[in-house]
């Protein structure tokens, strides 16, 4: 359903969800006019989002995975008040459409799940059962998550197209200016550069809906000039404060069975299996977590077929893994972003 150049346009976007399409044009081989049009025909016909997202590491967030049940009457109902929210991210359907798995994401000043889980939820009809588990660790996910997507390009044109960051006090080709305002809400790290804080909102809440907003609807949002907004991009991805990552529908990369794997692993053990659990092409994502079981991860296959192999020889050989709950994901409703919901398209003919 993608062909070689939609593949490539994505693989190119991954690596750098911000390159300008003259560069990535020239990797290609095409013209960037080809580019633009195939990029607006994946965005409007594939559901392809690039996104600018912010590392709960170096923001000093919380991230908690919650798994709710609900009665079959009102499960829709609650996935959907989740995915209006501002404070979540991946909202699944899962097991028989009664299950929603959900991440929400803490402020950085309360390591705690916040209002959803202390407050809303146990005031939400309708549900049956609740468990969250803290995310302590991601070994596989975020700009280095499901490898299928990343196959088009050789390793010279991805060499080309990784981003590299700007020498120091410039960004995006942009002269040096003046930085962006400070104050006592920022967090320094070793380098004395400022971690995101409040007068970063603006900035971060655009590049959220759309990771390749130009400069001048940046500056517009901020009330900053091009050069301070170019600047300020290029520290928070220094640090790595800031990532892009691409939202787009595995079905079109010939995905078409999903499950969440929960394991429990010796503790012992447990850093090991996590490696070698982040090296298999057939996850997207590896987690440690607080819970019954500690490691969670989940799985795109081809069909359930394909599925069973995975769970009965490579998981099989891991003979540390003590337990495995599966969970199969009937509907992604909101992907990695927490703004906006996500929208899985069949690509046209």
């Amino acid at each position: 359903m993608l062909d070689d150049l939609d593949r490539a346009l994505i693989h190119a976007l991954h690596l750098d969800g911000r390159a300008p399409f003259s560069r990535i044009a020239e990797v290609l081989g095409v013209s960037a006019q080809t580019v633009a049009r195939r990029y607006r025909r994946l965005r409007t016909e594939a559901g392809l989002r690039v996104v600018g997202l912010t590392a709960p590491d170096r923001t000093g967030r919380a991230q908690w995975l919650v798994r709710l049940t609900a009665t079959a009457r009102s499960a829709q109902d609650i996935a959907g008040a989740l995915v209006r929210r501002p404070d979540t991210s991946w909202v699944k359907l899962t097991s028989g459409g009664t299950e929603i798995t959900a991440v929400i994401h803490a402020p950085a000043e309360d390591a705690s799940p916040g209002s959803l889980l202390l407050r809303d939820i146990p005031r939400t009809g309708g549900i049956t059962a609740v468990s969250a588990h803290c995310l302590l660790h991601t070994y596989l996910g975020g700009p280095a998550g499901w490898r299928g997507r990343t196959e088009a390009l050789d390793e010279r044109q991805q060499r080309a197209l990784e981003y590299r960051t700007p020498a120091a006090g410039a960004g995006d080709g942009e002269p040096p200016g003046p930085s962006a305002p400070s104050g006592p809400e920022y967090v320094h790290d070793t380098d004395g550069i400022r971690q995101p804080g409040r007068e970063d909102a603006e900035l971060l809440a655009v590049l959220a809906r759309d990771g390749r907003a130009g400069q001048g609807e940046l500056a517009d949002a901020t009330g900053w000039s091009p050069t301070t907004v170019a600047r300020r991009l290029a520290e928070l991805r220094a640090t790595g404060a800031l990532f892009f990552d691409v939202e787009v529908d595995a079905a079109l990369f010939g995905v078409r069975t999903q499950a969440l794997l929960w394991l429990s692993v010796r503790p012992a053990d447990l850093e090991r299996v996590a490696l070698a659990l982040a090296g298999h092409d057939e996850l997207a994502f590896v987690a440690a977590t607080t819970g019954r079981t500690n490691l969670v991860a989940q799985a795109l296959c081809r069909d359930p077929a394909d599925l069973h192999r995975y769970l009965t020889r490579r998981l099989g050989a891991l003979r540390e893994i003590d337990a495995l709950e599966t969970s199969p994901v009937l509907r992604t409703l909101k992907a990695g972003s927490p703004a906006g919901v996500f929208r899985p398209r069949t690509l046209l003919p």
